[in-house]
């Protein structure tokens, strides 16, 4: 790969007090990240009194930062947000609001009582307490003829509130109950309340067998849009002089609610908690390596984000690339 390949943009200069050196430390470390052979894209964003740039943006293996992808579970962390504007506007009441009267229509005849203790916050947390309905029971969930009432007909597994169980039926009554309090198909919403963010846009989500917008996976955006969501949370919600996402949620989505059983990792409403290139981190990730960093400011360092697509057809954590993609965005931090 060629150095003019590298799509870097001139607006660095002004952010940084050596601009030279941070340029040049950039440039090798993307150039090296093409020999991760499922890398697709990966960009970086910085702020800076004018409301941040993309400082750097590269495709890979034939893609483009303009390619889009399936980002999988990173979904998450954008469902995570609808729900915060949800409450927002007031048609959600809280994370500690049960989700038994949001959606009985869909409940068993006979409800295990402990359905009606779920919370909406249990649901984002991934601590419903239901069977998940990932990895080897995934399959058998989306073949269901009605993904909400096979989700909330799944056995418990232990009591609501307790260990993290990774499940993307959890975020899935998530999504139907936000559509269900907006009484809109939830791409429609998702373009009213998040495309107030410049270049955020969904190319692709499926639905399921009734119409609703899958919550949690197989949702398609370029690597740009992916970054301009995670700038949005890194500026504290607020995109070309709006507060898109409530500052409040931010906060509250980014406190420790359980602890991932893959990475050890802090888990809040829909990101992991942890820390990369000696700062805070927030991450959203999907299956294959689809990421999202956000870097909230400090007092000697600016917000900063990092978006990275990947292969989506390949896994990313027992083959440790993940583990490759959290040391890339590390030296891209330390670089900056």
């Amino acid at each position: 790969m060629k150095r003019r390949d590298l799509i870097m943009t001139a607006a660095l200069a002004p952010l940084l007090a050596a601009p030279r050196v941070a340029q040049a430390g950039l440039l090798p470390i993307i150039e090296e990240a093409a020999s991760l052979d499922p890398l697709r894209s990966v960009a970086m964003w910085c702020d800076d009194e004018s409301g941040g740039q993309e400082i750097a943006a590269q495709g890979f293996h034939g893609a483009t930062p303009d390619t889009p992808t399936n980002i999988k579970s990173a979904s998450k962390s954008i469902i995570s947000a609808m729900v915060g504007i949800a409450i927002g506007h007031g048609l959600l009441e809280g994370t500690d609001q049960p989700i038994a009267p949001l959606l009985r229509p869909d409940l068993p005849a006979d409800p295990d009582p402990r359905l009606m203790q779920i919370t909406l916050g249990q649901l984002l947390s991934m601590q419903a307490g239901l069977e998940r309905q990932s990895g080897p029971n995934y399959g058998r969930w989306v073949s269901s003829g009605n993904w909400v009432k096979a989700a909330l007909a799944a056995p418990f597994t232990q009591d609501p509130g307790g260990t993290m169980q990774y499940s993307t039926a959890s975020s899935h009554l998530v999504a139907a109950i936000l559509t269900r309090v907006t009484g809109r198909p939830l791409l429609d919403v998702a373009r009213d309340w998040l495309g107030q963010i410049p270049g955020f846009r969904i190319t692709g989500w499926d639905r399921d067998p009734q119409g609703i917008y899958m919550g949690g996976n197989q949702m398609a955006m370029t690597t740009r849009s992916l970054l301009a969501f995670g700038a949005t949370y890194a500026r504290q919600g607020q995109a070309a002089g709006r507060q898109v996402i409530p500052k409040s949620w931010i906060h509250d989505s980014w406190q420790r609610q359980t602890t991932s059983v893959f990475t050890g990792q802090a888990y809040g409403y829909g990101w992991f908690l942890g820390r990369i290139g000696g700062r805070p981190m927030r991450c959203g990730w999907g299956y294959g390596g689809q990421m999202i960093y956000v870097f909230p400011a400090t007092f000697t360092h600016p917000a900063m984000a990092i978006a990275i697509t990947s292969n989506p057809d390949q896994p990313s954590s027992h083959n440790g690339y993940r583990i490759e993609l959290n040391r890339l965005a590390d030296r891209m931090v330390r670089a900056v």
